[in-house]
């Protein structure tokens, strides 16, 4: 089968969710099917981009968003009902240049990652398509909303009730739709949702394994692209409220912050005692395997977070919220540590650090969900 893929951006290097589900999702399709690739670019291209994608796709293009049109389209976007981010990745000039590799490939699907590729695709009647939702958008707005102040609580709000009617509309333009977890399926408030197929994450447990050799360097690290939204809070989240009853506890604690593009206000944790903040790390399992535990309290956002995952596959105990482990649906108190508040967190951390036959036994648990998973 020949299947043509949009995605909003270029799949490498692998530090944000949506990347990682793409390549990992592209490479594996690649074995068995012939792969064209259309991905868009806002942000400078990785010098080894090319290589890389040369080596899971037959065929790939990328495609530079150019800055004057993305601006101008989120002006004109105040006049529309559609999302600032679905205006933020069009612009005509692409949807023509794909329109025409569709046409001359003429693929047997086109799979679409996200809302944000969907108008590039949704009137192609004569092709069979599937849109990846990934995550529910409107509700990670719903929860950005919630803790944002005025005036951008109200941009968030419209963009929230924007989104919830466009992953409607989009639905019926899609003969087949995927997403990420059977939470995330919840707040896709069409009356034919649960059509949508559940496709979650794997991780690849020979790459993240707990033979990966490391000493422990830190006792807490908490790894995510540090640009993005929910990971920053989640970073002031810990530095803020769960390190200081922990230094109350454990004087001499220390937390490492890891993860690609650190935005001002995770630099800015790097001043507080303890904390070092790392940026991006060229083999981020050095990252998690130089900690004690894993930590990720995550207040906002939505998907199955890849970082759990992978630091579970590494047998690193991990702490985490109510909310992350919805999607995740680990075991509590058996394979995960599941807290909602600082106290609660700093209770499970320092049980396990003061205790390392918990954190092997959890560890190992963590391991063997993992596993199962990525069986299933």
């Amino acid at each position: 089968m020949k299947i043509l893929v949009i995605l909003s951006r270029v799949p490498y290097p692998l530090e944000k969710g949506d990347k990682l589900r793409a390549y990992h999702q592209i490479r594996e399709l690649n074995k068995r099917h012939q792969i064209i690739l259309c991905c868009l670019a806002d942000e400078p291209v990785h010098k080894d981009s090319e290589k890389v994608l040369s080596e899971i796709t037959d065929k790939f293009y990328i495609f530079k968003l150019q800055k004057w049109r993305i601006l101008l389209n989120l002006f004109f976007c105040f006049f529309s009902r559609k999302p600032f981010q679905v205006m933020y990745f069009y612009q005509r000039p692409i949807h023509r240049a794909i329109g025409k590799i569709l046409h001359a490939e003429t693929p047997d699907h086109i799979y679409c990652q996200l809302v944000r590729t969907a108008e590039y695709a949704k009137s192609e009647h004569n092709f069979s398509k599937t849109i990846d939702y990934q995550d529910a958008f409107s509700k990670g707005m719903d929860r950005r909303e919630q803790k944002a102040r005025w005036p951008f609580r109200e941009i968030i709000a419209m963009e929230r009730r924007r989104l919830i009617g466009y992953e409607n509309i989009i639905f019926e333009y899609f003969e087949h739709k995927t997403i990420i977890s059977v939470e995330d399926r919840r707040f896709i408030y069409h009356p034919e949702r649960n059509d949508i197929a559940v496709i979650s994450n794997g991780i690849d447990t020979d790459f993240f394994s707990p033979t990966h050799p490391a000493e422990k360097q830190t006792d807490l690290v908490f790894i995510g692209n540090m640009s993005y939204p929910p990971n920053i809070e989640t970073a002031e989240y810990i530095v803020h409220y769960i390190l200081p009853l922990l230094q109350q506890q454990k004087p001499g604690i220390k937390l490492t912050l890891a993860g690609s593009s650190p935005h001002k206000r995770v630099r800015q944790l790097a001043n507080t005692d303890g904390v070092e903040v790392l940026g991006w790390v060229d083999d981020i399992r050095d990252a998690y395997a130089s900690a004690r535990v894993f930590i990720a309290p995550m207040q906002i956002g939505t998907g199955l977070q890849n970082k759990l995952l992978e630091a579970m596959a590494m047998e690193i105990p991990c702490v985490t919220s109510s909310l992350a482990n919805r999607s995740l649906r680990a075991r509590k108190n058996s394979e995960i540590l599941v807290g909602d508040t600082p106290d609660e967190y700093a209770a499970h951390i320092l049980k396990l650090l003061n205790d390392p036959s918990l954190r092997a036994e959890l560890g190992k648990a963590g391991k063997a969900f993992v596993s199962g998973s990525t069986r299933a």
